[in-house]
Order: structure tokens, then C-alpha cells, then sequence
């Protein structure tokens, strides 16, 4: 490889990592302060950086905004699809559905919460994007359940609102984690908390639809 090309690939990953902490902070500063109350300045500082730089990668406040809450719904569509491990069965698919969801909720706590906001809100920003981008998976997924019921693998259940479940069950601990630490007498969830989370949520769920018993 040239230097010219090394050159290049290390400005690239550069960048990457940049935009990445520019992200990271963007997302504290909107989960603790809104939009409303979020500065490009507060951003520009958490992220160790100049505003004037934040501002050449992010012209303002409102690109920004829309791409943490494009970032964390890809991040959710990516990761939580029933059709990707069709072949599974449900108590398996649903196992891993809930992990992935339990993940992105350990990972992500600040986008999840940024999302949350936007969508108590109204979604002014995201709705078009729901409908054109999670729609179609949530559809699909729907589609998978229905056919399970058919096959007598699971009870006949509303297919819609197992989903409505599972996400209010997972991502209950990114947005309202104060008061399960609060709960819990921790100072903050580690990582046992959310593996016992994890285990706890799929095993209701596999009871509650009738699937078999997770050993």
C-alpha cells in the first residue's frame, strides 16, 4: 500500500472515530436536555473538541439531532429481526430477540433515551422514517408470529402487541435505569443486572405465549 493510500485510509479512521465521539456526546447532551435545552457549544465540549470543528462535521444542531435518532433506529433494525433466525425455534428466536434488545439498551442507553423523546413528542423527526424503515420489518416479523400460531408452536396470541411488550419490557432499563438502580439499591445496573433482566424477560414471554421452557 502507498503512503498516499495509508495516508488516506488513517484520515479515514480518523474521522470514523470523530464522528463517533461527536455521537456519543450529541447523545448525552440530548437525553439530559432535549433539544430545546441541547447546545452545539455543551456538545462541542463533552466531545473535547472546538465548536468550530463540531460545526465542519455537523453544520448544526438539527443534523445532528436527526442523525443520533437515524444512528439508534438502524442500530434497532439491524439487530432485532424475528425473520433473521427464522429457522429457530420461537423460544430461541425470541431468546436472542430479547438479548439484542437488552443490548442495545446497555450500549445505548442515551440514544434509547433520545428516541424515547422524540417519540413521546410525536416523532416530527422520525415518523417518516418509522414508517418507511421499521414498518416493513415490524410487518414482517408480525407475519412470522401469525405463522407460528398456525403451526400450533405457540397460543394464539396478538402478534402485534408481543412486540409492544418486548420493547416496553427492554427498554425500560435505558430510559427510566435511575429508578431500577434506585430499586435495586445500586449506583448503576452492571452487567449481571441486565444478563438477570435478560433471562427474566424471555422467560415470561416464552411462558406467557406457551413456547417451550428455556433450560
Amino acid at each position: 500500500m502507498t503512503d498516499k493510500k495509508l495516508r488516506k485510509t488513517k484520515q479515514s479512521v480518523n474521522r470514523a472515530l470523530l464522528e463517533s465521539r461527536i455521537l456519543r456526546s450529541a447523545e448525552i447532551v440530548f437525553a439530559s436536555k432535549g433539544f430545546s435545552g441541547a447546545s452545539m457549544e455543551r456538545i462541542a465540549e463533552l466531545a473535547k473538541i472546538s465548536k468550530q470543528n463540531l460545526i465542519y462535521y455537523f453544520p448544526n444542531k438539527d443534523l445532528l439531532y436527526k442523525r443520533v435518532l437515524k444512528e439508534i433506529l438502524d442500530i434497532w433494525i439491524e439487530k432485532l429481526s424475528f425473520l433473521e433466525h427464522q429457522e429457530d425455534s420461537p423460544e430461541e428466536v425470541i431468546a436472542n430477540y430479547v438479548r439484542e434488545k437488552m443490548q442495545i439498551s446497555r450500549l445505548y442507553p442515551n440514544g434509547s433515551k433520545v428516541f424515547a423523546h422524540e417519540i413521546i413528542s410525536g416523532a416530527p423527526v422520525l415518523k417518516e422514517y418509522l414508517i418507511s424503515h421499521l414498518k416493513p420489518q415490524f410487518d414482517r416479523d408480525v407475519e412470522l408470529v401469525k405463522l407460528w400460531i398456525n403451526k400450533g408452536l405457540i397460543e394464539e396470541i396478538d402478534p402485534q402487541y408481543l412486540f409492544f411488550t418486548i420493547w416496553a419490557a427492554t427498554q425500560t432499563y435505558a430510559d427510566f435505569s435511575v429508578q431500577m438502580e434506585v430499586l435495586l439499591g445500586k449506583s448503576q445496573l452492571s452487567d449481571e443486572d441486565f444478563k438477570r433482566a435478560e433471562l427474566a424477560v424471555t422467560d415470561l414471554v416464552v411462558r406467557a405465549i406457551g413456547a417451550k421452557k428455556i433450560i
